[in-house]
């Protein structure tokens, strides 16, 4: 599939270049220039000569590039023109740098090339790892959760959560190494419960992450695993409860397993 502009229009690749941007930022790296102090005219001679290549050796190049052309001949233009004389006294600062929005342009641009290989190199990395398949759970698994409570209930408690996570997360977010593991919310849950039972959606902060959530839910069904905890539900109107299992229930569950 060719590749696309912002606006929806094939892609035509000068060269090596994916646009004037791209283009632009090589000569400044060639030329060893400060991308904030641009000489515009050498960048400028040294852009169009490269466009007459191009048309020289007959291929196509797309109209963004001719834009571009322009827009540096007229930053050139400004930067010729003499200051206005006036009686008092003007302070440089006054008069905005004709190249300014450029290099905010080339900026953006570069950070987005940083990006972009950096996720390429996190891909090639993830490519090296294996994931294994999804296993069903063993027939013989039994959990510890009191009878009327069923997976569709435990699915329902879990989708309540996740909505409630996503709806308070900001719009943008940043990606960082993860902050919860099982063994940890297995720890924070048992840290919670008393002997007296806790409501589920009480395991969480007043504001949980999406992360959160699913972490301390597969936490509790570890737990009800290996029978350290319980789950109850009084009725279908109540949320699911948790509690401890004391050690008199766990060994009956024990010898009844057996």
């Amino acid at each position: 599939m060719d590749k696309l502009t912002a606006s929806g229009q094939p892609l035509i690749q000068v060269s090596d270049f994916e646009g004037p941007l791209d283009l632009l930022l090589h000569l400044i790296k060639t030329n060893e220039m400060d991308i904030y102090d641009i000489q515009i005219s050498t960048i400028t001679a040294q852009y169009l000569d490269y466009l007459h290549q191009m048309q020289t050796l007959r291929l196509d190049v797309a109209g963004e590039y001719f834009v571009m052309a322009a827009t540096l001949m007229a930053i050139k233009a400004k930067l010729l023109l003499p200051k206005p004389q006036t009686v008092a006294p003007v302070d440089d600062e006054d008069f905005s740098d004709p190249r300014e929005d450029l290099v905010n342009q080339l900026l953006d641009y570069q950070r987005y090339q940083q990006a972009a290989a950096l996720l390429k190199e996190r891909a090639q990395q993830r490519a090296q790892h294996f994931t294994r398949a999804a296993m069903t759970v063993p027939a013989d698994t039994k959990l510890t959760v009191a009878p009327g409570v069923t997976v569709t209930d435990l699915q329902a408690a879990l989708v309540k959560l996740v909505h409630r996570a996503t709806v308070s997360q900001p719009v943008t977010t940043h990606v960082a190494s993860e902050q919860y593991t099982i063994k940890d919310q297995m720890q924070v849950v048992l840290h919670r419960l008393t002997r007296r039972p806790v409501a589920f959606d009480q395991l969480f902060t007043a504001a949980p992450s999406l992360e959160e959530v699913v972490t301390t839910f597969l936490a509790v069904l570890e737990l009800t695993r290996q029978h350290r905890v319980a789950v109850h539900q009084a009725s279908r109107l109540v949320p699911l409860e948790i509690n401890t299992v004391s050690k008199e229930e766990e060994a009956h569950d024990a010898n009844r397993a057996s």
